[in-house]
């Protein structure tokens, strides 16, 4: 019998999408200031001088998940692509709690407690972006000899919104992904369908062999 799977509703794909996005304009705008002083911090500057670099982001995940306009238009629902302040607690949800919450709280505002919390934060999301932007190709039919270029392409220019320094690589944040995200999908025990299965495979060859090469 053919396979049967439930689709996701393109919100839902976009919103996997444009969180974690979120996530890394924030931390990108955070790592900017290369003092990780909250007070310095300007998400409107910030977006304002990579305009060009969020736009051809925008156009590669449209692209690539073949999103709708009203899919798209999730990004000015959330918000994170305009003005707004980053307080220290955005960053301890972006990294995942990992640092936990100092004591006496303020502490979490210290530059050193913020530049540690934007480097876990960008690889966390960064992951999570990827997984999230690769899962929407295979749910919209992009195949992977298609899409892999520009998944590549969207993923080195947000990494590049993350941490300008280069210390968020796509080819590190890619095998971060594979070891997070791949054993859980392509287990045996896994409930994906074996058509997507196949397809984060390709996806995995083929990322493999662009980044690499990179």
């Amino acid at each position: 019998m053919p396979e049967q799977v439930t689709p996701i509703s393109e919100a839902l794909l976009a919103r996997a999408v444009f969180g974690p996005l979120g996530g890394v304009v924030e931390v990108g705008a955070v790592n900017a200031t290369g003092t990780w002083r909250l007070t310095e911090v300007s998400m409107g500057d910030y977006l304002a001088r990579r305009r060009s670099d969020v736009e051809r982001l925008l156009e590669g995940i449209r692209s690539v998940c073949r999103f709708s306009d009203d899919a798209m238009a999730i990004v000015d629902e959330l918000g994170r692509l305009r003005d707004h302040d980053v307080p220290a607690a955005y960053l301890l949800l972006w990294s995942g709690g990992i640092t936990g919450v100092p004591q006496p709280l303020e502490r979490l505002e210290e530059p050193p407690v913020v530049r540690r919390m934007c480097r876990m934060a960008a690889d966390l999301q960064l992951t999570l972006f990827l997984q999230a932007l690769i899962n929407a190709a295979i749910a919209a039919g992009t195949e992977a000899g298609r899409g892999a270029p520009h998944v590549a392409e969207v993923l080195a220019t947000a990494s590049d919104l993350a941490d300008a320094t280069g210390r968020s690589a796509p080819a590190d944040i890619f095998r971060m992904w594979r070891v997070a995200h791949l054993p859980a999908i392509l287990s045996p025990e896994s409930d994906a369908p074996e058509s997507g299965k196949v397809a984060f495979r390709a996806y995995d060859q083929l990322l493999e062999e662009l980044l690499a090469a990179a």
